[in-house]
């Protein structure tokens, strides 16, 4: 049951409290005592008020709202919330990366954007970034990567000596770094960056035919970045700065939008596409699988508690609706555990019991208890089969996953090279053929202060520069000399 703001305070029990100013004491000037439940159990709530915050992408906004979609994509989907006409309610969370919960909103970071669609037929989750690309394709890299974009183990502080050390040793992570790097390493704020799926997943059609998808959000307002400049000289009176642009925007009335686009490749191509069109590295060239306009989404909705609807907000990849799925992306399969056991871990191990991650449509699973349930199933049977009329799920509905083909050896090891795949080429292209001259001196400044103003050393130094000539020589040729 809500809360009452309007109604005298109680204990949690219900009962009326006693006073939310004095504690119980022996005498005016006396000891306070240990039968105070009221006093005990404020101070009791008060050492658990703080639930851990998430590892990476701990700082965050976020605000409600709704899909709308415009085209007929049933040849692809059979999902109901992708049909032509169908309005669906959603939540949005856009954070940093590395940051904590007190971080400055300014730091150069990739952003988060995250999506929660309650479809009719479940929740519908989509977990990417501001950038189309990620920093690995292997799942194994992922906390090594983060550990790396963390802070030392002695001082406790950031440092981009260890972030280069990691980078220039691993040279999947070019594509993103080029991005980091470059103009949308800090947004203006979150109404004006894009978002991506990154990730390829999977839509199947009423037949069981299954297209490879990747889902671009495309700011209306515009995509806008702040120079670094910019965002240190903002950064002492708005460190929270992309937070109050989104709320106060929502609340004056002027709500952000995003046309909600998609890339398909049918599914044969992708065995002997140019590259692994399931590298989270890569992108699929527009001239080579189009964007086509599905949609719409719009955030019209602020929060009415931050900490309930935004902090205890929890995402996941494995939250697909029939029609939708996964791919045999690498890291997307390991984000599939990831994320919900790192909610487990955070919430409990009925987070999606909380009112903002439940689905709007009812539920039947077999899990039960633990702590914090609050949903049961009366006295139903607790197990399945069951000759008691609890329904379960018979055999296998053929259909209702995506599926693919999968044949060798089990092995570790790196995937299987295409024809054109490579580190750097399209890290490249983004530098040399996307960045325009302007966007090339800001990066080779924002290299230069990294490499002068904070912690680096050598070999990183050298393993930096040497990183940035597979990228682009230019750009490493201008900072060498400048450092």
């Amino acid at each position: 049951m809500p809360i009452d703001p309007s109604k005298p305070s109680t204990n949690t029990n219900g009962s009326p409290a006693p006073s939310d100013e004095y504690s119980l004491t022996v005498g005016a000037d006396g000891p306070v005592v240990l039968h105070d439940a009221h006093l005990i159990d404020t101070l009791a709530h008060f050492n658990r008020e703080n639930i851990p915050e998430r590892k990476p992408h701990a700082k965050g906004s976020g605000a409600f709202g709704h899909l709308e979609v415009t085209a007929d994509v049933s040849e692809y989907t059979k999902a109901s919330f992708l049909q032509k006409g169908r309005e669906t309610p959603m939540l949005a969370r856009f954070s940093t990366v590395a940051g904590e919960l007190g971080s400055p909103d300014t730091w150069r970071d990739v952003r988060g954007f995250s999506l929660k669609f309650y479809t009719d037929e479940g929740n519908f989750d989509m977990v990417g970034n501001n950038t189309p690309v990620f920093f690995m394709r292997d799942p194994m890299k992922f906390p090594h990567f983060i550990r790396s974009q963390k802070r030392l183990p002695n001082s406790g502080l950031r440092s981009p000596n260890m972030m280069y050390d990691y980078w220039s040793l691993s040279p999947e992570s070019a594509h993103q770094v080029a991005y980091l790097m470059g103009p949308r390493g800090i947004p203006l704020s979150y109404r004006t960056m894009n978002g991506y799926s990154s990730h390829t997943y999977s839509w199947v059609n009423a037949e069981g035919k299954i297209t490879w998808v990747k889902y671009h959000f495309i700011s209306d307002q515009g995509v806008h970045n702040m120079t670094a400049d910019r965002a240190k000289a903002i950064v002492g009176d708005h460190p929270d700065i992309h937070r109050e642009d989104l709320f106060n925007h929502i609340a004056d009335g002027d709500y952000p939008s995003w046309t909600v686009k998609v890339q398909l490749m049918p599914y044969d191509e992708a065995k002997d596409y140019r590259f692994n069109p399931f590298d989270i590295t890569k992108v699929w060239p527009h001239k080579d699988y189009p964007l086509h306009t599905i949609g719409k989404f719009t955030l019209d909705r602020n929060p009415e508690n931050f900490f309930a609807q935004i902090e205890q907000a929890a995402f996941s990849p494995s939250n697909t609706v029939e029609g939708t799925g996964l791919s045999p992306d690498r890291m997307l399969l390991g984000r599939v555990f990831a994320y919900n056991d790192a909610a487990r871990n955070r919430l409990g191990v009925n987070y999606e019991q909380l009112p903002v991650n439940r689905p709007t449509t009812p539920t039947n699973q077999y899990t039960f208890d633990g702590q914090m349930a609050f949903e049961h199933s009366g006295s139903a049977p607790t197990y399945a089969p069951n000759s008691y009329g609890r329904d379960f799920a018979t055999g296998y509905r053929t259909g209702s996953e995506a599926t693919w083909e999968a044949d060798g050896e089990l092995v570790r090891s790196a995937q299987t090279r295409h024809a054109e795949d490579d580190d750097f080429g399209q890290a490249h292209a983004l530098v040399h053929d996307v960045f325009s001259d302007a966007e090339r001196d800001e990066l080779v400044d924002t290299l230069v202060d990294l490499m002068t103003n904070f912690d680096m050393e050598e070999p990183v130094i050298g393993n930096a520069l040497s990183y940035w000539r597979n990228i682009d020589a230019g750009i490493a040729e201008a900072t060498e000399g400048r450092i």
